[in-house]
């Protein structure tokens, strides 16, 4: 099997995917969800006319001059409103969100009153319709206002509620089940052996699904045998993932134990190889309803595909629509050489220039193991296959990493 460029391959793996099926959420838990059906207000915003300041809820044409004097009859308070009638000549104290008593139709602030018992004088006098909200001024029951695949954000929320939601309507969040393979791995703050190395790639993965908002199911370091292997696969299709990522074993050696363990549950096999560098050896499948990605183990490696094809895979079936964000310009800030068949994600270091541009120089070691330059580094330039040299101050392309 040929391997396939960036673009052949996540389009592969999204062709493959689809939004996942609705349910409700509580709002408190719905921001950065993404809504899985449109939403209509269960009521009218303001569901009469309600006065937008203190003061008094008037006649206007018993204010259209001033002074004018007239007698208060009552209170109207939010929440509490006044059952009487506002009659020519007359006058309730309101505050701000009380409903206009019938007959008012003004409110006239009390900054141009003065009070005189049981009467108040207008000083200054007020057009008809002053500083009242008229009903269904922001909505009416019934409304859309919300559209289905749109990204719930705070703003949101604070619609939803106001249209008299608890919950809405948002796609699963996937379930993300992450497994390692490798006698040689041990986990952080262990005692390492002759040939161990501490386990890092699922922290990075599980911090990125987390982020996408995925659930993640860690089922940990898994040793270098087909039967530990197979079950590890079988706790993730019980676990109801709706992706399996595992790290490490994914090309062909005498101890890449992964493609293997895949196939002998019934993996249908999409690919396994990518035009990439670093990330070359990557699997990606399905077992019924799972998506399979197996990243390679280098950790840099794992990163890269895992923010190449992980993230947008989750995204797509949490009903993102659209691009994976973070792609923007910038210039080189150092020369890069003649690239080779195989597209190259460099990690850069970014800084501004007195222009204001983004500048993105690459580090000088680019080896897949080397982890201290990837958290120094703020994001990817991307070289194309084949493309030619570039030189500092050359317009690039560059992938951030975000969190």
């Amino acid at each position: 099997m040929a391997a396939l460029s960036v673009a052949e391959a996540l389009g592969l793996i999204l062709d493959a995917a689809a939004p996942l099926p609705s349910e409700p959420v509580p709002l408190a838990d719905a921001v950065g969800r993404v809504l899985a059906g449109d939403v209509a207000a269960l009521r009218t915003q303001p569901p009469g006319d309600v006065s937008a300041m203190d003061g008094y809820a008037v006649r206007g044409a018993d204010v259209a001059q001033a002074p004018a004097r007239l007698d208060v009859i009552g209170e109207v308070a939010a929440g509490h409103p006044f059952e009487g009638n506002v009659a020519a000549g007359q006058a309730a104290r309101i505050f701000t969100g009380g409903l206009l008593p019938d007959g008012a139709d003004t409110v006239v602030i009390q900054e141009n009153t003065r009070r005189d018992g049981d009467h108040v004088v207008v000083e200054t006098a007020s057009a008809a319709g002053k500083h009242v909200r008229r009903k269904g001024l922001d909505f009416a029951e019934g409304d859309v206002l919300l559209r289905a695949g749109q990204i719930i954000t705070s703003r949101d929320l604070m619609l939803a509620a106001s249209m008299n939601h608890g919950a809405l309507p948002v796609h699963r969040a996937p379930r993300v089940a992450i497994f390692a393979t490798g006698d040689e791995l041990v986990l952080p703050g262990t005692t390492l052996g002759p040939g161990q190395i501490v386990y890092s790639n699922g922290y990075a993965l599980t911090a990125m699904a987390q982020r996408e908002g995925a659930e993640v199911i860690n089922l940990g370091i898994v040793p270098d045998s087909l039967e530990a292997t197979v079950a590890a696969i079988r706790k993730a299709r019980d676990n109801n993932a709706d992706i399996l990522v595992t790290t490490g074993g994914a090309s062909v050696g005498d101890h890449d134990l992964v493609q293997r363990s895949l196939a002998a549950e019934g993996l249908k096999l999409s690919f396994w190889r990518i035009a990439l560098r670093p990330g070359r050896p990557m699997i990606h499948g399905h077992l019924g309803g799972m998506h399979v990605l197996g990243l390679p183990g280098n950790p840099v490696s794992s990163f890269t595909c895992a923010l190449l094809f992980m993230v947008p895979l989750i995204r797509r079936l949490a009903g993102h629509t659209g691009e994976t964000p973070g792609l923007i310009e910038a210039v080189l800030g150092a020369d890069v050489a003649t690239n080779d068949e195989r597209a190259d994600y460099m990690r850069a270091i970014l800084s501004k220039d007195d222009q204001g541009r983004v500048v993105a120089t690459p580090v000088r070691v680019q080896d897949s193991s080397m982890m201290q330059a990837l958290a120094r580094a703020g994001g990817f330039v991307i070289r194309q296959p084949h493309e030619p040299a570039g030189h500092a101050g050359d317009p690039c392309r560059v992938l951030l990493f975000g969190l």
